[in-house]
């Protein structure tokens, strides 16, 4: 996706107000035009192609540099995107290519996978790595790579002890999820906060095929539902996610849906109009650490932002692009005039809390967020399906 042009943003600027912007922003009100570090790089890797994941994390950072200027920290910034692709060999190509022209920090990484193949690399360069998405489980000890979303085991543990709590005795919980690492840590965190006190998942979870093309669930939620589940766990997205849904209702299925938020996000619920009166009768709840509703000033902000200038809402990886952005802001600001890639690094352990769409929250000691999630049920807001926050699940991380 191209980077934003500068009319798009001076008509953002104008229909949203520069002085509530100048409040609400990253840069002190004032001082911004006054500042002069030198220029820097940032290195943005994320999916090309019109892919949906990928438009969302470009779309997240150039609104933060829109409504700072392009400015980080006082800094000019030069936006420099790559192509992620499909692989780990696609990812590391495009990390490579980015180190070599000199950026002082990346960010975005739409896959697990690609985060996974391109560590190594990000260590031994020693520039930082702010990532915007993937964050699998296995990513330990780092000292370069720090993430602003979330690690791929929190969703599940978060909807592990609501539904522990939730369920009655004597329903039956079924687990459905594509195969794969992802899935994994996300059944694993599940499993985690689920089986306490005695309480035991009694069927083993179904893994379904990724190499499905057409994304045919039939013949795994046929073995499903011959189990008699009174309720689904299930973790998907996308056109994925669209298609489990339509044929798990095609199939007979009558009873509530439980998912990380991942499985609602982005254009899903558009897709999912014909199944409005199955949705609304049986009920789709999810978690997440973020919510385009969210009642906060640095949502309110944003998500309007977001809406004037993408004409749809908001979702996680667009906010978890824009907090990255904001999170290079304070850090490029602590690290000075001319700073290097090292001394960045040192000052991302400093940028301290950060005043968030989602809600404030601050690093962890593995370079991730403690932050609270949500638990959303998708309902109707007017005409069309939303995802609205019901109640406040946990504060992990």
């Amino acid at each position: 996706m191209s980077q934003m042009n500068r009319r798009r943003a001076l008509q953002l600027l104008a229909a949203l107000g520069t002085t509530g912007l100048a409040a609400g922003c990253g840069s002190d009100s004032g001082s911004a035009a006054k500042e002069s570090g030198s220029p820097v790089k940032i290195g943005l890797i994320a999916p090309g192609g019109n892919d949906p994941i990928g438009d969302e994390i470009t779309n997240g950072f150039q609104l933060f540099l829109a409504l700072n200027d392009q400015r980080l920290g006082g800094h000019p910034v030069t936006l420099v995107p790559a192509d992620e692709g499909t692989s780990v060999k696609s990812a590391q190509s495009a990390a490579d290519r980015l180190l070599k022209e000199g950026v002082i920090a990346l960010t975005g990484v739409a896959g697990s996978t690609a985060m996974s193949g391109i560590r190594d690399m990000v260590e031994q360069a020693r520039v930082p790595l702010i990532g915007s998405n993937a964050s699998p489980a296995s990513l330990q000890s780092v000292v370069y790579i720090w993430r602003t979303s979330y690690v791929l085991d929190e969703p599940g543990q978060a909807l592990g002890d609501y539904l522990r709590q939730t369920l009655k005795a004597g329903e039956r919980l079924m687990i459905m999820a594509p195969e794969g690492q992802g899935s994994l840590d996300v059944i694993a965190g599940f499993r985690r906060a689920y089986e306490v006190g005695g309480v035991r998942l009694t069927e083993a979870p179904i893994l379904t095929s990724t190499s499905t093309s057409k994304a045919d669930f039939s013949p795994y939620i046929v073995r499903a539902l011959n189990r008699r589940p009174t309720a689904i766990f299930c973790h998907y997205s996308g056109t994925a996610a669209v298609n489990f849904i339509k044929q798990l209702y095609a199939e007979g299925y009558r009873g509530r849906i439980f998912a990380p938020g991942f499985l609602t996000e982005g254009p899903v619920l558009d897709a999912l109009e014909s199944e409005t009166s199955a949705i609304e009768r049986y009920g789709i709840d999810t978690a997440l650490n973020y919510s385009a509703d969210l009642n906060n000033n640095a949502n309110r902000l944003f998500a309007s932002a977001y809406r004037k200038t993408y004409n749809n809402s908001p979702t996680t990886y667009a906010m978890a692009s824009y907090d990255a952005a904001q999170v290079l802001d304070k850090a490029l600001r602590i690290a000075g005039a001319d700073p290097n890639p090292q001394q960045l690094n040192l000052a991302l352990g400093k940028v301290g809390q950060i005043d968030s769409p989602r809600g404030t929250w601050q690093f962890n000691q593995p370079r991730t967020p403690q932050q609270k999630w949500y638990l959303r049920r998708v309902q109707k807001d007017g005409q069309l399906l939303s995802n609205v926050v019901i109640s406040e699940l946990a504060t992990l991380g």
